[in-house]
């Protein structure tokens, strides 16, 4: 356990000496509820659809969480390239140890981000409608945080470079946010984006989140609850399985 608090607070105290890294993680959120929340609320609302800030908030905390928690691995990449991951690795300490510790400080960075966004959201007029569920909200923001700094993790060990890395990360973090439903509802859109939406693990994290801030969701929150435990269990199985390969 000491080394895996030794690791988590590595992470912890590089990404508190950045300041530009933590005013830079929340640049695009904010810029998200501004442009979104108020630009197209408007519409949404003359739509039938309600206000659409409250709507938007959960899918802009899973953006949050998203970004954070894959874009975490390229850390993998920086202890490679600079050789302290393989002092690490030849360390008598088990990899799961070394992978369970850096995903650890990523997962915190990312609740720490997503909590921040929240208490933006809050000042911009969100309320949630049942401050009783915020607890459960937290529980699933921490899993899908650890789910997605461990997807991250995973692919960060597959790649080699930076280049890379960006590469792939381009190719999937972009399809999974805008065909899930953070952005937009899934009443009344044609049967191919419902269809890619709801084979898109992401929805049911986003929907999660809004039956505990906002009462309501296109899912049921069990079923939610059920896909985000089976996504959470494969990705930390494939992260060991990918980190564990590592040659160093």
């Amino acid at each position: 356990m000491n080394a895996i608090y030794i690791l988590w607070w590595r992470q912890m105290k590089r990404y508190l000496r950045t300041r530009s890294r933590i005013f830079g993680s929340i640049g695009q959120p904010i810029l998200f509820l501004l442009a979104l929340g108020y630009g197209l609320g408007a519409v949404f609302e003359r739509a039938g659809q309600g206000d659409y800030l409250q709507f938007l908030v959960p899918g802009i905390i899973l953006q949050t969480l998203l970004f954070s928690g894959v874009f975490w691995g390229i850390q993998i990449l920086f202890d490679k390239r600079f050789g302290f991951l393989k002092e690490m690795l030849v360390a008598p300490v088990p990899r799961v140890k070394v992978l369970l510790g850096n995903a650890l400080g990523g997962t915190t960075i990312s609740i720490i981000q997503a909590l921040v966004v929240f208490i933006v959201a809050v000042a911009f007029g969100f309320r949630p409608q049942n401050w009783v569920l915020l607890p459960l909200a937290l529980l699933i923001v921490m899993a899908l945080a650890l789910t997605l700094a461990s997807f991250g993790a995973g692919l960060a060990s597959m790649v080699e470079d930076f280049q890379g890395f960006q590469a792939i990360n381009n190719f999937l973090i972009f399809p999974l946010f805008f065909l899930s439903s953070a952005l937009y509802p899934l009443t009344n859109v044609p049967d191919v984006l419902r269809i890619l939406a709801s084979i898109n693990p992401l929805s049911y994290g986003v929907d999660a989140l809004r039956h505990t801030m906002i009462g309501g969701g296109h899912f049921s929150l069990p079923t939610d609850l059920i896909v985000i435990a089976a996504v959470l269990v494969i990705c930390v199985f494939f992260a060991v399985n990918r980190f564990n390969r590592i040659q160093v």
